[in-house]
């Protein structure tokens, strides 16, 4: 498979280098990245081969810029008003690489323009799906959850999704970042290319990947069992990913056929008679509403307080 041209061309000295070097130690790009300092370097270029992206400084004029033949451009923008040509799309010139990366990624999905702008490995094996519930309050089990994810990860690809209405960003999370609810936005795509984007959303516990929790609990409350099961099913068939672990709420709607999903069900317990009275409960539960196939996928992990 070739390599498609993205090129960056910018008058701040420095910044076209800098953002190259971001995107070349990024490994699963497909992009075989130049960078300019002229408009007339990018014409070489353009005599060359053809462009199939292009990332150019806002400072350049709409006139002079409209000559330039790319498959996307986008317009580096320094506020947050620049003017572009109709074929432009402006992007916020002073954010994080990542973000940056995801409007392209995103501009190029609307386009249908996102083939082969990721290196595809080949997956040899099932990815596990392992959900981690239980109807305890307080359980540990985030705590169970983040500690199998990294233990996981010595040697696995893994990915932490926390699916609690409240997940507790600033606790085991930080503040900032992408959220659970924006992986559920770009799986909702017509395109279905969660799994080229996800990368650019996706923070780092060591060497466990991670989502972090929704802000907003009315994000998650009501999404349907077909919308989980496109974003699951987007991210073990098109990402990096060996193991996917979610953290899940009991307040989901249809949450008994979100376990469904799971390959496995870790349920975090303790030896307490109140706790042990919920989790009979809910196996009672499970097999009157005919999800004695989840119950028999539970496994129940005693932890010591």
């Amino acid at each position: 498979m070739s390599s498609r041209s993205l090129v960056i061309c910018d008058q701040e000295e420095g910044y076209a280098a800098a953002f190259a070097i971001f995107l070349t130690k990024k490994e699963e790009l497909a992009f075989q990245v130049q960078v300019c300092d002229s408009l007339a370097q990018v014409t070489g270029v353009l005599e060359e081969h053809p462009i199939d992206i292009l990332l150019i400084g806002g400072n350049y004029p709409v006139r002079e810029r409209g000559k330039l033949e790319a498959g996307s451009v986008f317009v580096l923008a320094e506020t947050g008003t620049v003017k572009t040509n109709p074929k432009e799309v402006a992007v916020y010139k002073y954010q994080s690489g990542e973000a940056i990366l995801a409007e392209i990624i995103c501009g190029c999905s609307k386009e249908n323009k996102t083939e082969d702008l990721y290196l595809r490995s080949l997956k040899t094996s099932q990815v596990r799906v392992i959900g981690i519930f239980s109807p305890v309050h307080r359980s540990g089990k985030t705590s169970y959850g983040l500690k199998l994810g990294q233990e996981m990860a010595a040697s696995a690809n893994v990915l932490y999704l926390n699916m609690e209405l409240y997940g507790g960003i600033g606790g085991y999370f930080p503040e900032e970042g992408h959220t659970l609810a924006d992986a559920l936005y770009y799986s909702r795509q017509e395109s279905k290319n969660l799994g080229l984007i996800l990368p650019t959303l996706v923070k780092h516990m060591g060497t466990l990947d991670y989502l972090l929790p929704v802000r907003v609990s009315e994000d998650i409350k009501a999404v349907p069992l077909e919308e989980w099961t496109s974003m699951i099913i987007q991210i073990t068939e098109q990402s990096i990913y060996d193991v996917l672990i979610l953290d899940i709420d009991e307040g989901l709607k249809d949450v008994y056929g979100l376990l469904r999903l799971c390959t496995e069900v870790c349920v975090p317990s303790a030896r307490d008679p109140a706790a042990e009275a919920k989790l009979l409960q809910m196996e009672g539960e499970m097999h009157l509403l005919g999800f004695d196939d989840v119950r028999k996928k539970m496994k129940k992990k005693e932890l010591i307080k």
